[in-house]
């Protein structure tokens, strides 16, 4: 069974109960992946470590004109 089919078979019954709808499926996910990153960054400071830059800097700086390139 997929999560669709689950989340669609979990509001029938919600709706049959009179009980409040779950979530959809992925609703949390990019909160989570943020949380997750910022969680490590902070562990890396109180290690002691350097932050590695974001992934997107460069682009950005690309895009934006803010770069040497």
């Amino acid at each position: 069974m997929t999560a669709i089919e689950q989340y669609l078979i979990d509001t029938y019954r919600a709706a049959q109960q009179g009980a409040p709808m779950p979530p959809p499926p992925g609703r949390d996910d990019v909160a989570t992946v943020r949380a997750l990153h910022t969680e490590a960054q902070f562990r890396a400071v109180l290690a002691g470590r350097p932050l590695r830059p974001r992934r997107r800097t460069p682009l950005s700086r690309w895009l934006h004109g803010d770069g040497a390139c």
